[in-house]
């Protein structure tokens, strides 16, 4: 009961993800971003493990289809499990298991994935990936979301979505934007209040793991 998307930009190379689902805190357990690496998001019936494993497996030198099919080979319980990935060079693959038996499915798109369950329209991830091209001149941010409103649009899926999280990764190993609705009424129109207020703020959070000498003291 998800639907997402992982990408890379291809004017500035981040990384992204942008997802939501029926469940809480959906952020703490499927997308995952590594500055320089790649994307992988894993969802229904959730195996957290495969996330890191797969940006492992991404920075080993894997493309985007073989970190797939490593993990498809040693995954656990796999049928159930749903991927996406993007690697350094913005290829793309995704895989849906023989066990899930809800409407769902991925579509692939110029350095983009998406991947969906439980939705009420099979057209939802092609709808997310046009979303997401519309404006190609925008941050990786605000694309994201705008794949979010577009699988909305498409009819969402068949619960009300109750959390979101968009993470972005750029020079370094962990995600300079990660930003979590875990349980809202409208969680990706809270995401988007909540990168608006973020996104003036992102060049300091950086410098302070740059260069915090170069920040002011505190009055």
């Amino acid at each position: 009961m998800t639907f997402s998307l992982a990408a890379r930009c291809n004017r500035t190379g981040m990384f992204g993800v942008a997802i939501t689902t029926a469940s809480v805190a959906v952020g703490a357990r499927c997308p995952f971003v590594r500055g320089g690496v790649g994307a992988v998001l894993t969802q229904n019936r959730t195996d957290p493990r495969l996330g890191p494993r797969g940006l492992d497996l991404l920075e080993k030198g894997l493309n985007a289809q073989e970190t797939i099919d490593e993990l498809v080979r040693t995954g656990h319980v796999i049928g159930w499990r749903q991927l996406a990935v993007v690697d350094k060079a913005g290829r793309t693959a995704h895989f849906s298991g023989q066990s899930i038996v809800s409407k769902h499915g991925g579509y692939e798109g110029p350095g983009c994935v998406s991947v969906g369950n439980l939705l009420k329209s099979s057209e939802l991830p092609k709808r997310m990936v046009e979303g997401y091209a519309k404006r190609p001149d925008a941050h990786i941010a605000d694309r994201l979301l705008d794949s979010l409103v577009a699988g909305l649009e498409a009819g969402g899926e068949t619960s009300p979505v109750r959390s979101a999280a968009l993470l972005v990764a750029n020079e370094f190993d962990f995600a300079e934007i990660n930003l979590r609705v875990d349980d809202h009424d409208d969680p990706v129109g809270e995401l988007q209040r909540i990168w608006k207020v973020y996104e003036p703020q992102l060049d300091h959070f950086v410098l302070r793991v740059k260069d915090p000498n170069a920040i002011p003291p505190n009055p």
